[in-house]
């Protein structure tokens, strides 16, 4: 199995614990990654010019229909965005305005392109397949997970083929259960991290996190996810949360790709957990047993 793979920005960038674990995974499992100079997706720009950050994400989807290979995206905005695009080029208007765009800028048109595009944690569920992954686990995991599914795994629908339930996804709890892990279900667990208001409200998306934070407080062993920004909000700010609200949480943040690492037997210190802001100590020592 060979793809493309799209990093984004925001994971070399802050958060590489991810990449490190995701490549050595794929290496496990006999996966290929084929490394590309791809640009940003557009996602942030969205906000302030649609058709700017449509027009980034057609570059980048030109850029991968160079090689006839799918591409796995580690970031569930980016994976959304170039999704997204994919879809809206279909639209004459947006179309036009894309393309006028891209002449004034670069000199190109949209050539067509639509190569596959699929989150890492979908290739994995849907492609690889749980069943496969669960053969070659040599560490059954002991613990409880929480999982975040987060805003743009799964949603909008319309983006993703409906490859899992928009309202109560269960892929990624397929991929922990791989593991011999518990999957918890728990109030609010397609709630928001609260991620993408950081910019423009830090309270409320500090509240959104702590919100859930809140719910899993001696519930689970760890949450697992697979966006960067929701790794942000929850791993990174989940110390100045503690000190705000004068409470502790010392809930371990794991990307599903760590968790599955420690399954097939990478060794801890080859998955990035030195990145990880909350401590992971006293729950590697319990997988290690």
């Amino acid at each position: 199995m060979e793809y493309q793979i799209f990093l984004g920005c925001t994971i070399p960038a802050r958060q590489v614990n991810y990449e490190i674990s995701a490549r050595k995974v794929a290496t496990a499992l006999g996966i290929d990654l084929v490394d590309r100079e791809f640009g940003c997706c557009g996602f942030p720009a969205e906000p302030l010019d649609e058709v700017k950050a449509i027009g980034m994400a057609t570059v980048n989807l030109m850029k991968a229909a160079e090689m006839d290979l799918p591409v796995v995206a580690l970031c569930s905005a980016c994976g959304e965005m170039l999704s997204k695009a994919e879809l809206v080029l279909d639209d004459e208007a947006t179309l036009k305005k894309v393309n006028r765009t891209l002449k004034k800028t670069l000199e190109t048109e949209y050539n067509g392109a639509k190569p596959k595009i699929l989150h890492f944690a979908r290739m994995l569920y849907e492609q690889y397949g749980v069943e496969k992954i669960k053969e070659k686990v040599v560490r059954p995991l002991n613990l409880k997970i929480a999982t975040h599914p987060g805003c743009h795994y799964v949603r909008p629908k319309e983006f993703f083929q409906e490859f899992d339930d928009p309202e109560f996804p269960v892929s990624l709890d397929k991929l922990v259960e791989a593991t011999g892990a518990e999957a918890v279900e728990y109030i609010g667990k397609t709630d928001c991290c609260g991620g993408g208001l950081l910019a423009v409200n830090e309270n409320i998306a500090k509240a959104m996190t702590a919100k859930k934070l809140n719910t899993l407080q001696g519930k689970a062993d760890a949450i697992v996810l697979a966006c960067p920004f929701c790794g942000i909000m929850f791993d990174k700010y989940q110390k100045t949360l503690e000190e705000e609200l004068e409470t502790t949480y010392g809930i371990p943040v794991l990307y599903v790709t760590q968790l599955l690492g420690l399954a097939l037997g990478v060794p801890p210190d080859d998955l990035g957990f030195d990145v990880n802001t909350v401590p992971v100590e006293e729950l590697l020592e319990k997988v290690m047993q």
